[in-house]
C-alpha cells in the first residue's frame, strides 16, 4: 500500500521527538563564540610573536584547520559537533572536519580508493562552487570595472 505524502508526514512527526530549539541556538552560539575565541587568543599569540599582518592570518586559519584535524581524527570534535550543531559549522572548523571525516570513515578501501577518493567528497563541492564564483565574480567586476 503506498503512503502519501500527508500521512508520511503524520508518521514522521509522531516518530521523531520535539527538538529543544531554543537550547540547540544557544549551544551553537557558545561553542561558535568559543571557536572564534580561540582563533582570536591565536592571532593575539601569532601577532605577540612578530609575524606579519598576512602571516598572522594565515597562521591562525593553518592552526584551527590542524587542530580541528586532530581533534577529528581522535574523535573529540564530533563529539562537540553533536552539541554545538552550526556552531562547528560555520567557522573555518568545519572546512578541516568535513575533509577529515570521509577520509576517516573510508581508509579501509585504501589510500587512493578509500582515503584519496572520499577526501574531498563532501568539501569538494563547497570548493567547487566558492573557486567558480570567485571566477564569476571577477568576470563581472572586470567586465563593469568595479575593482
Amino acid at each position: 500500500m503506498a503512503t502519501t505524502g500527508k500521512e508520511y508526514d503524520d508518521m514522521t512527526k509522531k516518530a521523531s521527538p520535539p527538538s529543544p530549539k531554543i537550547m540547540d541556538i544557544i549551544k551553537a552560539f557558545l561553542i561558535g563564540g568559543l571557536i572564534c575565541m580561540i582563533g582570536q587568543v591565536f592571532m593575539y599569540l601569532y601577532t605577540r610573536a612578530n609575524f606579519s599582518e598576512d602571516g598572522v592570518k594565515a597562521a591562525t586559519t593553518v592552526t584551527l584547520i590542524v587542530l580541528t584535524a586532530i581533534l577529528t581524527g581522535i574523535g573529540v570534535f564530533d563529539k562537540i559537533a553533536k552539541h554545538a550543531g552550526a556552531g562547528t559549522i560555520v567557522p573555518i572548523t568545519g572546512f578541516a572536519n568535513s575533509i577529515v571525516s570521509p577520509a576517516m570513515e573510508f581508509q579501509a578501501e585504501g589510500r587512493i580508493l578509500g582515503t584519496g577518493a572520499k577526501l574531498f567528497s563532501i568539501s569538494g563541492p563547497v570548493i567547487a562552487y566558492g573557486c567558480s564564483a570567485a571566477v564569476v565574480y571577477g568576470l563581472i567586476a572586470y567586465l563593469f570595472k568595479l575593482y
